[in-house]
């Protein structure tokens, strides 16, 4: 087979791979939180900590999920994920508490570990010149596939019930993310580099003297860099507003007097323009530059949240969590292509996953739990939440203008 079309298979396989972790992880949570709190007798702060689970894992897995692709491969790493992802939607299918739900946000959380890093990774080796897009082709899939199951959530929870509703989305998960991950073999380059690690000639190979663009940095390297640390805290803010509009977008919905199904278009239209900027962002991010483009997208969010206070039509609220959802996705996209330009592909998957740590364990704190008990305390007090997930969109797009390849910062 051509290679070039290995490559096109393997992307593809990266793709389907993702599709039911994104839509599980996005959409899924949204959709339910309205059914827990009246399932489990709980308000918003306990739904909101759903989400804290899930990044946590998400923040304990990333980085060791990058460090384990090198010695057993990325292949092994999605299959897992995908495995995973399936048995947590066994575990929510039984659930008779809301500690059951955080349980399930906790494996899914990891579970899309084992597959995002490696799909990530996996692209940008098929295409190096081309990051940005399959990068962003990756994340797309990852965020667009919750636009597409939110609706369908409600409609099969409607058709099925609960129990059977997550055991079906169990079987689903498993044979579609299976047949992704079969397709997602690694290119030659990736094998080569992979054995030469394992090997230890990396460790021996004396470092340059000068640090060039070109230069792959390790995982000590990187964290003595001031462009890492201005990263994370990009993730920190962006990551807690952007996550936050997974469970306030139905919410706020029906806080204005909205149906379920009307609500969910909100997080519908989030979730679409999550899934879209990611490929849109990606691409732009090659011709124009990364971080011009992650910066304006963080704006456009932070007013979308100042304004959102004022909206009481459907049609503004669906507009103004779109434009949240294009900043979200952008952040996903091109921060991966980011950091290979900054540190290098050789030991992306660890740094990335270093990154995504802020994500993890603060954004979610910051973000849906806080906001969460806020709304709680206040009696739907929603302006004091939007605006200061508005001002964290500002800090955000403030941060990522000054990370810049170490040698030039």
């Amino acid at each position: 087979m051509p290679k070039d079309k290995n490559a096109l298979l393997a992307v593809f396989g990266a793709c389907v791979a993702i599709f039911w972790p994104g839509a599980l992880t996005f959409g899924f949570p949204g959709v339910m939180a309205p059914i827990w709190q009246e399932m489990f007798h709980v308000g918003r702060a306990a739904t909101g900590l759903t989400i804290f689970f899930m990044l946590a894992a998400v923040g304990a897995f990333m980085f060791l999920v990058g460090r384990w692709q090198e010695r057993w491969g990325l292949r092994r790493m999605i299959v897992l994920g995908v495995i995973l992802t399936a048995f947590a939607s066994l575990v929510v299918s039984g659930a008779g508490s809301i500690y059951t739900v955080y349980l399930w946000a906790f494996i899914n959380g990891m579970a899309s570990s084992f597959v995002y890093v490696p799909a990530l990774t996996l692209v940008q080796w098929c295409y190096p010149k081309r990051r940005g897009l399959v990068a962003g082709l990756v994340s797309m899939v990852f965020g667009i596939s919750a636009a597409i199951m939110s609706p369908l959530f409600a409609e099969m929870l409607s058709a099925f019930g609960y129990q059977l509703m997550n055991l079906l989305l169990a079987v689903l998960t498993l044979s579609i993310g299976l047949l992704g991950a079969y397709l997602a073999k690694a290119p030659q380059a990736w094998e080569d580099a992979a054995s030469y690690r394992r090997a230890g000639s990396a460790a021996a190979k004396p470092a340059p003297q000068v640090v060039t663009s070109s230069r792959s940095f390790t995982v000590k390297e990187s964290l003595h860099t001031r462009s890492f640390w201005l990263l994370w805290i990009t993730w920190t803010f962006a990551g807690a507003a952007g996550v936050s509009m997974t469970l306030l977008a139905t919410e706020y919905g029906l806080f204005l007097g909205f149906s379920l199904p009307s609500a969910i278009l909100i997080l519908t239209a989030f979730n679409l323009t999550n899934g879209i900027s990611r490929i849109i962002s990606g691409l732009l991010s090659d011709r124009f530059g990364r971080n011009q483009v992650m910066s304006l997208a963080f704006l456009a969010a932070a007013f979308a949240y100042f304004l959102l206070p004022w909206a009481d039509g459907l049609g503004a609220c669906t507009l103004l969590a779109a434009l949240v959802g294009f900043s979200f996705g952008t952040l996903f996209s091109v921060s991966a292509p980011l950091v290979a330009d900054c540190f290098g592909l050789d030991h992306f998957g660890a740094i990335f996953g270093l990154t995504f740590a802020a994500y993890g364990f603060v954004a979610g704190p910051l973000g849906p739990t806080l906001s969460g008990y806020l709304l709680d305390l206040t009696g739907d007090n929603f302006l004091l939440v939007f605006f200061y997930l508005g001002a964290f969109c500002l800090l955000a797009s403030f941060c990522i203008r000054q990370v810049v390849p170490p040698h030039q910062g």
